[in-house]
């Protein structure tokens, strides 16, 4: 996705992470538009509106940053100096309407159960002009996990992606403009079945309605392992093909319908204005 900033020629003032505790993309944002506002937005984000610090990152990298390898590195660098600004956090429920000019999600869309209404919620948080990136899962994601859990009968092993073409459909459908969608498949090696199970771990929960109802055993656990090695590659190493969906449009100027009597807001009446002009 860091490739394909370069097709915005606008610096957006405010930069909007969908998704942050799924993306880590702060440090990448922040590099790319080093003068603009990196926000948050995280399910569950404190009410306060802010992030815990300025070195706040969240997932597996703030784990990484709180023991006793934080407390040495801090103990032995130099005084800091006057304290930067800190990040704010928004529940997806409290950012401001027209907010971002850039909203990016980073492989975060999969986890949500209600993907159009997410796509219903990025629409509004961008202004009119504002940009939208962002990744997901396509159908082929896990395919050789998929054939081999119906094989042996354990029903589906995580919920169905959705190809890129119906993304590209629905993000007409909630407004957005000239929508561009590609996609690219690669394939993860793991050394043994308990690696490949830490790093699908990470991806989120099953999300299937279909899904085993009860939880499963350690003998159930033995046998997809045993399933898996004998499936490895010639060098032993685990193999599963993951198809990554990019999705990028933007938001337009609204407008107004052709009514007997047509009521349109101030801001609305400001956009249309300013189209208007840039169209002249």
């Amino acid at each position: 996705m860091a490739e394909r900033l370069s097709v915005i020629r606008a610096t957006p003032a405010v930069v909007v992470e969908w998704d942050a505790r799924v993306g880590q993309s702060q440090a990448l944002l922040q590099t790319a538009y080093p003068h603009s506002t990196w926000e948050a937005v995280e399910e569950g984000a404190a009410a306060s509106g802010v992030l815990a610090s300025p070195g706040h990152r969240t997932g597996a990298a703030a784990v990484a940053r709180s023991g006793w390898r934080a407390r040495l590195q801090r103990l032995f660098q130099p005084p800091a100096g006057p304290a930067a600004p800190v990040p704010r956090a928004w529940a997806p429920e409290t950012l401001p309407k027209g907010r971002a000019q850039l909203l990016w999600s980073n492989l975060g869309l999969h986890t949500h159960a209600n993907p159009l209404g997410v796509l219903q919620q990025w629409h509004a948080a961008l202004a009119v002009d504002g940009f939208l990136m962002f990744s997901t899962f396509g159908p082929d994601t896990l395919k050789e996990w998929r054939r081999l859990w119906a094989e042996c009968g354990w029903g589906p092993p995580a919920q169905a992606f959705r190809d890129m073409h119906d993304w590209g459909d629905e993000l007409v459908a909630v407004g957005f403009a000239d929508p561009v969608m590609d996609q690219e498949t690669m394939t993860l090696t793991w050394r043994d079945a308990d690696a490949a199970f830490a790093e699908l771990r990470t991806m989120g929960g099953n999300a299937h309605p279909a899904r085993a109802p009860g939880c499963r055993t350690p003998r159930w656990r033995d046998r997809l392992k045993g399933v898996l090695h004998e499936r490895a590659g010639p060098d032993g190493r685990i193999a599963l093909s993951f198809e990554v969906v990019y999705g990028h449009a933007f938001r337009p100027a609204p407008r107004a319908r052709m009514e007997p009597v047509t009521a349109v807001s101030l801001d609305e009446m400001r956009s249309l204005v300013r189209s208007a002009r840039r169209t002249d």
